[in-house]
Order: C-alpha cells, then sequence, then structure tokens
C-alpha cells in the first residue's frame, strides 16, 4: 500500500473502506492479488450493470481493438458511432415512442448533467434551476450547484448559484404534500424563486439514499414543469440501463421528460461514456458550441452496443431484475425484524435497495464486517446511514441470496447480535 499512501491524494476515499489490490475481476465477483474472491454489491457505483468482463461484450471490444479501428474520433463521424446510434434508437428508443437527439457531451455523467443544464438555459433564457433535497449531481460546479450533499457542495470553494432546493417525494414525512411547497412558489409573485429554466430530478435517489419517488409525484412534477412551462430533467445516470427494472427508471412513472442524462453503464462495460438526450425541439445548440476532447468514445461505442443487443431486444433481463428485487426486499425485511431494536428501514426499487440504519456508525460497520467477510457494499444518505445494495443486474440467484446471507451476518456482528437458533 505504500506506493498508494506516498503518490496518491488523500481524496481517495473507496480503498480506504475496501483496503485490499484488486487484480482479476469476472461477473459479479472481484479478486484480490492473492486470489481471495470479493462479491461485489457495489458494481462500480453502477457503472457494471452487466457485471465484470461480460464475455459477449468483452470479446467484441477486443475484436474491434484488435482490427486497428478508430479508438479516438472526438465528434468526427465513424463506423461504431453509427452502429451504437442506429442501434439505440432502434433498440430503446423506437419501442418507447421517444424522439429524442443525443448528444455526447463527454465521458462522465458530470459532462452530461453539465450539458443539461446549460442547454436548458440556453434554449429558455432563463437561469434558475430547481433540484430536490439529498440530490447528487457530480462534482463540477453546475453539477454541484444542484446537489444537496453539504461536504460535496463545501469542496466547491466559491459560491454555487442560479439553483433552489425544494422538498423531495415524502421528504416531509407526509405532513405536507411535497409539490405543494415548489407550486406556492411559483404562483406567489412575492416568493423571491425567479422562473425557473429547469428542474431536475432523480427518480430513486442513489447518492442520497435510496430515496424512491413515487410514480404519482413524479407525474404531478411532469405536469406542474408542463403547466409553468419549465424544462424538465430525469438524471439517470445511475438508475437507468435497467437498474430499476424497466431501461428508464421513469418508464414506470408514465412521464417522457424533456431532457435525460445517461451515463455510468450506458457502455456496457465500465468504459466512460455519457449521453445527454433531449426532445427533439431543444435542439437549438450551435456548431461546436459544447464540445469537449473525449467526447467520440469508440471502444464504449461498440460495448454499448453490444449490451444493447446482449440484454435489451427482448423484456427477460427486466423481467429477472423484477424477479431478483423481490428476493432483496424480502430478505432486508428479514433483516429488519431480526432486529427491532434498530428501527431499521429498507427501500429501493429494482436492483437498487437499501438498508436504513438510525445510527450512521453502526451501517458504517455492516459494510466493515460485510468487506471481511468477502462482501462489497457502501454506504449513502446525508449522513452515510444507508448500507447500499446495487449488485449486477446479470447475478446469479445463488449469488444474489448469498451476499444477502452475509449481510446478515454482517448485520448481527456489527450490532453484536447472537445467531438465530
Amino acid at each position: 500500500m505504500e506506493i498508494f499512501d506516498r503518490l496518491e491524494s488523500e481524496v481517495r476515499s473507496y480503498c480506504r473502506s475496501w483496503p485490499a489490490v484488486f487484480n482479476e475481476a469476472k461477473g459479479s465477483y472481484l479478486y484480490d492479488e492473492a486470489g481471495h474472491p470479493y462479491l461485489d454489491f457495489f458494481a462500480g457505483a453502477g457503472s457494471l450493470n452487466y457485471g465484470h468482463n461480460h464475455p459477449e461484450i468483452k470479446t467484441k471490444l477486443i475484436e474491434y481493438l484488435m482490427s486497428d479501428a478508430v479508438v479516438h474520433s472526438l465528434d468526427m463521424y465513424s463506423a461504431a458511432k453509427r452502429e451504437f446510434l442506429r442501434t439505440f434508437g432502434e433498440v430503446i428508443l423506437q419501442p418507447r415512442g421517444l424522439d429524442y437527439k443525443i448528444q455526447f457531451p463527454g465521458p462522465a455523467g458530470n459532462n452530461a448533467v453539465e450539458a443539461a443544464l446549460k442547454l436548458a438555459r440556453k434554449y429558455t433564457g432563463r437561469e434558475t434551476v430547481i433540484s430536490f433535497t439529498n440530490a447528487f449531481h457530480g462534482m463540477t460546479l453546475g453539477a454541484l450547484a444542484v446537489t444537496g450533499n453539504s461536504m460535496k457542495r463545501g469542496g466547491a470553494g466559491v459560491p454555487l448559484n442560479h439553483a433552489a432546493t425544494m422538498p423531495f417525494d415524502n421528504y416531509m414525512d407526509g405532513q405536507t404534500p411535497d409539490l405543494l411547497w415548489l407550486r406556492s412558489l411559483l404562483e406567489d409573485s412575492g416568493s423571491g424563486l425567479d422562473k425557473p429554466a429547469a428542474v431536475i430530478v432523480e427518480t430513486v435517489q442513489g447518492e442520497g439514499g435510496i430515496n424512491v419517488a413515487s410514480p404519482e409525484w413524479l407525474r404531478g412534477l411532469a405536469d406542474l414543469c408542463k403547466e409553468y412551462e419549465i424544462l424538465l430533467i430525469v438524471d439517470d445516470i445511475q438508475m437507468g440501463c435497467g437498474r430499476t427494472g424497466s431501461f428508464f427508471s421513469f418508464e414506470e412513472s408514465g412521464i417522457v421528460p424533456d431532457i435525460v442524462t445517461l451515463s455510468k453503464s450506458i457502455s456496457g462495460y465500465g468504459l466512460p461514456m455519457a449521453l445527454t438526450l433531449f426532445k427533439r425541439e431543444l435542439d437549438v445548440w450551435e456548431p461546436g458550441e459544447h464540445n469537449g476532447t473525449f467526447r467520440g468514445p469508440s471502444p464504449a461505442f461498440v460495448t454499448g452496443t453490444a449490451a444493447l443487443d446482449t440484454f435489451w431486444r427482448d423484456d427477460r433481463l427486466e423481467k429477472e431484475i423484477r424477479v431478483k428485487g423481490d428476493i432483496v426486499q424480502a430478505k432486508l425485511r428479514e433483516i429488519a425484524d431480526e432486529h427491532p431494536e434498530l428501527g431499521l428501514q429498507t427501500r429501493g426499487r429494482g436492483l437498487a435497495h437499501g438498508l436504513v440504519f438510525e445510527r450512521p456508525e453502526v451501517a458504517d460497520s455492516v459494510c466493515e464486517e460485510a468487506f471481511k467477510r468477502g462482501l462489497l457494499v457502501e454506504t449513502s444518505g446525508p449522513e452515510d446511514e444507508v448500507v447500499k445494495l446495487l449488485p449486477a443486474l446479470t447475478i446469479s440467484t445463488g449469488d444474489l441470496e448469498r451476499g444477502l446471507d452475509i449481510l446478515a451476518e454482517a448485520t448481527r456482528a456489527a450490532t453484536k447480535a447472537p445467531q438465530p437458533a
């Protein structure tokens, strides 16, 4: 570990929770240099929805690289980009009746968010963007301005302006309808809220603690945006690409966002790639008005196309996600029932779930005990009080149940509870 301590910045974080040097990965497992396996319920923070080194996707990538095909092309035309666009349109957009234009804004999710915010402001001529409590949208300045976490915001070093925060669904614990506050501010000329350019929302807040917005709340938000001519941006960077069951996390609610951001698992292989999707009439960019050197990732186009072909030409994966999600939900409820003294809550949709602890230090201890037993899980939420589960969508039922059993053991160990009879 000496080389990491001596040369790598103190900003590193995941390695502090998982002090192992990883060397191999396959499916739902990572292996350290000694060959010790770790069952992965982290999946690259949602970047590895199809597991590590999926063989069909890997084969397409190797064949592409071995053919001396184009690797870097900025936004020039390429055969790899053409095939990705054709497949994404045919497999994802057309069956869902979505007439989106596709922008490649750069390699990461924050690039997709920054492009979405800039486009919304350019199109409307307005500045303010509404975001929600416990939201997370990225670490660059524009994305941080619409992020809720105070620690992350504090790292900006400058004021984060042109944004306003509203309560997410059920933030007020049902005491006040959460959209009533936003509607009241929009209706009142004395509220001090400038008419927004856009609202940006996650349907399930991942970093914020697996907070799930109800379909009814999302429909109400979409109706409110339409009524006041505000653009609706759905950040599907972590919860898209099947994480909640359907390809887009907003499909269950029946809404059609004006703008959608995708990244993480859109490449299908953990390669950097991001998309900003928007309704055709919003495409008011001038050529080169928003650009970047790494916005034409040909290897990611290849793996992304392979992932779409492999998993999204039928509904088998969607059905599997729902079945596995039910398994996770049932097991988490068992863990909660086993520890009534902890006041545990469960949250989630599809294969994004959380076990909520009243005391953040207990959640941290559970993750530490899980690591000792060969399971990788992280915490999330404003106080890191949620043990967050993001297994690969392709995980076998056996490995899923094994990981959940390890989580139950880790909870007992962290709370010093006796083993059940």
